[in-house]
C-alpha cells in the first residue's frame, strides 16, 4: 500500500514537541511519509523543512491542508490555534491528528467534533497507545486482580509548580484551555477510562494554592489562576472506589504512582516523570503479597522500538501504528472525555456530587 503522506503543522527548525515526537515517531513506523510542513512564516518553514528534509514548506497551514500530496495533517500547536488550523484540513477532505487538548473548552471541542463527523480523526491520547498500559488493561481484564475493589493515583502537573518556563506563561490561565486539569489530569482520567472504567459518579476539589509563580526569564513574580491541585473522589462504573489527586510542579517523592486492589491481588504503575503518558513506565505486581515486577510482553511493543520506552516519541509512534489500523480516540472521544472535565469543574465549583453518565 502506498504510505499515508503526512503534513506537520507546527514543526521548527527550533525543536519543539512536533520535533521531539512526531518526527522520529513517523521515521519509526512503516506507512507513513513526512511529505509537508508548515511555520509560522514560509521563511522559517523552509530552514525547517532543510533541517527535517521535508521536500514541502508552507508559511501557511491552509496551503498545506489543500496539497495534493497530503493525506493526514498533524496539528501540534498550542490548543488555542487548534480550530483554526483544523478547519481548512477538515474542509480540505485530510485526514486529521490533533495534539491534545483538541479545543479550549467543551464548546470548541463540541463544535470540532461536529465538523469532524464524516472525516477520519484523531487526538493525541498516548496513554491509549502505551504497551505497558495496554498490557495493564489485559491483566485487569484477565483477571489478575480479581474483582477491582479500589485504586488511588498520585501524580505531579509538571509545570504549575512554583516558576513557569519560557514560552508558558499561557498555561497558568484557563482561558488558554491548556491547564493542569486539560492537559494532565485529561491524560489520567482517560488512562482510568481505558484500563478500569468511567466514574460514574465523582466529587471534586481544585485549588490554586501558588497564586503567584516566578517566570524563569525575567525572574519576576506572575499571576497564575488555573489550578494547581486537583483531587477528585468517586465511583468508577465498575463499582470500583477511586481517587486520583494532581499536584502541581515535581515532586522528589512520588511523581506518577497508580495502584490497583482487587479481590485477587495488586496492580501497580509508577513514572519516573509526570508526564507519565509519554514516559518509561514501570508495572509490578502481586498475587501473593508480595510485588514483583512485571515485563510488557513483546506483542504489544513495535520490534524497532524494543528499548526505546524512555524517548517521548515512543508512545506516539505505537499511536502511528495504532492510526493504520482506525485504532486511537478521535474527536467524538475528546468530547465525552471533556464532558468528564467539564463535570469535574462544575463539582468544584458547586461543591456537589456529579453523575457525568446521566448527563
Amino acid at each position: 500500500m502506498a504510505p499515508v503522506r503526512v503534513g506537520i503543522v507546527g514543526l521548527s527548525a527550533n525543536g519543539g514537541w512536533a520535533a521531539t515526537a512526531h518526527v522520529p515517531a513517523l521515521a519509526a513506523v512503516d506507512g507513513y511519509e513526512l511529505r509537508a510542513l508548515s511555520g509560522s512564516s514560509a521563511e522559517s518553514a523552509r530552514v525547517a523543512g532543510e533541517k527535517y528534509g521535508v521536500p514541502l514548506t508552507f508559511g501557511d497551514a491552509g496551503e498545506l491542508a489543500r496539497h495534493p500530496e497530503v493525506d493526514l495533517v498533524v496539528v501540534a500547536v498550542k490548543v488555542s490555534e487548534h480550530r483554526a488550523l483544523i478547519e481548512p484540513a477538515l474542509a480540505a477532505g485530510k485526514q486529521v491528528l490533533s495534539e491534545w487538548p483538541l479545543g479550549v473548552s467543551l464548546a470548541e471541542t463540541e463544535a470540532l467534533a461536529e465538523e469532524a463527523k464524516d472525516a477520519k480523526t484523531a487526538v493525541g491520547l498516548q496513554g491509549r497507545s502505551a504497551p505497558a498500559l495496554r498490557y495493564l488493561r489485559d491483566l485487569i481484564k484477565d483477571g489478575y486482580v480479581g474483582r477491582v475493589l479500589s485504586t488511588s493515583l498520585i501524580g505531579s502537573g509538571g509545570n504549575w509548580g512554583p516558576s513557569v518556563r519560557a514560552g508558558r506563561t499561557y498555561q497558568l490561565h484557563p482561558e488558554g484551555g491548556a491547564t493542569m486539569l486539560t492537559i494532565p489530569f485529561a491524560h489520567t482520567v482517560d488512562a482510568f477510562d481505558m484500563v478500569l472504567g468511567r466514574f460514574s459518579e465523582l466529587s471534586a476539589t481544585m485549588a490554586t494554592v501558588r497564586p503567584r509563580v516566578r517566570d524563569e526569564v525575567t525572574g519576576e513574580s506572575v499571576p497564575m489562576t488555573a489550578p494547581d491541585q486537583i483531587a477528585v473522589s468517586g465511583v468508577l462504573t465498575g463499582g470500583a472506589v477511586a481517587s486520583l489527586h494532581l499536584r502541581g510542579g515535581s515532586s522528589p517523592a512520588t511523581d506518577f504512582r497508580w495502584e490497583i486492589n482487587g479481590t485477587e491481588g495488586t496492580l501497580v504503575v509508577t513514572a519516573a516523570d509526570p508526564l507519565f503518558w509519554i514516559a518509561k513506565l514501570t508495572l509490578r505486581g502481586s498475587r501473593t503479597g508480595v510485588l514483583e515486577k512485571l515485563t510488557v510482553p513483546t506483542r504489544y511493543e513495535l520490534p524497532q522500538l524494543a528499548g526505546r520506552s524512555a524517548e517521548p516519541s515512543y508512545n506516539v509512534a505505537h499511536a502511528y501504528a495504532r492510526h493504520l489500523k482506525g485504532d486511537l480516540p478521535d474527536f467524538a472521544h475528546a468530547v465525552r472525555v471533556h464532558r468528564v472535565l467539564d463535570a469535574v469543574q462544575r463539582s468544584a465549583d458547586t461543591g456537589t456530587r456529579i453523575h457525568p453518565d446521566a448527563e
